[in-house]
């Protein structure tokens, strides 16, 4: 019966009677009764949101702020202010990374945009004593733009880094190999090139994107995110050294003017697009006991849209089974998502007034 009510809300999207749960949190429509808190608010674009070895939330704000969140308080303490970012329509301080080995090497690294002449790079900050210090420049002169910076931040299992970086509105520079643009680079935790990259002494991992916003590894697989022009918002699955097809390709190889390119230059269609775009931006994988339903899922927060969408994922994770949303124009454009080892889940919205960090559990 729990299961045909809440279906049926779904369909007929009636908020009044299905947008609360039982416990008065609102949630909308999908088919799992999920609970949301507000954890913090009074924020301002929210970029990034981490959970910490400390079992804290680390989170970036545009304006050049990184701050850490008690998740059982709300309590948000501010870490460091980066005074030389300049916060430029979507630029400003953006992608953040915890290195996994924490206790060995304390680093965090962010992405910023900075200077009169509009650029950004990825810094490294060396953490202790409650203060990040010791700035250390990994990768300097990424062309940035209003908008198109792409800016998400990974370290994987073999520990290197990789860096989203959107198009910067030159579009062709996607497919330029000599441009740090439209690109995912891959270095070593230092900024040198690894020598198994695709192309000896580049850092170009993969190339021909707009403006990639989630990257998460998982099912021995690296997902991303990016946003389409007016049309095909994209997850893809990224592979060594291949290519994404911006802007020549706009999501799938449909049209007729896309195949011949597709064809020539082996070009990787995504396994998900949306049209009309929701813009979609962070990217998690779930696979916690907390929330049964979303096991093996890929969970991506949407900026236009305004919502959280499940993307359930077939045994190997190659293909997308179902796709559910939830809290659809709840909070707001919504950028960033985490998960914590217990489970839980929380988002970060993006509207510059109010901003909020919100905690999901079941």
């Amino acid at each position: 019966m729990k299961l045909l009510v809440v279906s049926l809300c779904a369909l007929l999207m009636s908020v009044s009677s299905c947008k609360k749960n039982k416990s008065g949190d609102s949630q909308n429509p999908g088919d799992v009764d999920i609970k949301t808190k507000v954890l913090a608010k009074g924020l301002s674009h929210v970029w990034e949101i981490a959970y910490g070895p400390d079992k804290q939330l680390w989170i970036t704000e545009r304006s050049g702020k990184i701050s850490r969140i008690n998740p059982e308080t709300g309590a948000v303490t501010a870490l460091h202010t980066i005074t030389e970012v300049v916060s430029k329509g979507e630029g400003g301080l953006l992608g953040m990374v915890i290195n996994p080995e924490f206790e060995t090497n304390p680093w965090v690294y962010v992405v910023y945009d900075y200077g009169s002449n509009y650029q950004g790079k990825v810094v490294r900050f060396t953490y202790s004593n409650g203060t990040l210090n010791s700035p250390t420049i990994i990768l300097d002169q990424i062309p940035a733009a209003s908008i198109h910076n792409g800016s998400r931040l990974l370290i994987t299992a073999d520990k290197k880094l990789l860096i989203t970086t959107g198009d910067a509105s030159e579009a062709d520079n996607a497919q330029n190999m000599n441009s740090l643009s439209g690109k995912i680079l891959r270095v070593n935790l230092d900024g040198t090139i690894p020598a198994d990259n695709p192309v000896a002494g580049s850092r170009v991992w993969s190339l021909g994107h707009r403006n990639p916003q989630g990257l998460v590894f998982a099912n021995g697989k690296l997902y991303e995110s990016e946003h389409g022009p007016n049309n095909d918002d994209e997850v893809n699955i990224i592979l060594k050294g291949r290519n994404y097809g911006w802007p020549k390709v706009e999501g799938y190889c449909d049209k007729e003017s896309e195949k011949a390119f597709c064809t020539a230059n082996n070009v990787v269609e995504p396994i998900q697009a949306w049209t009309p775009t929701i813009a979609t931006s962070g990217l998690t994988y779930y696979n916690g006991d907390l929330i049964p339903e979303w096991k093996n899922s890929l969970l991506l927060v949407s900026l236009k849209a305004s919502k959280l969408t499940q993307l359930k994922l077939n045994e190997t994770g190659d293909k997308i089974d179902t796709s559910k949303d939830y809290l659809v124009n709840e909070y707001g454009r919504l950028r960033a998502i985490c998960t914590s080892p217990d489970g839980k889940i929380y988002i970060g919205s993006s509207n510059g007034s109010d901003d909020k960090i919100i905690e999901i559990t079941k």
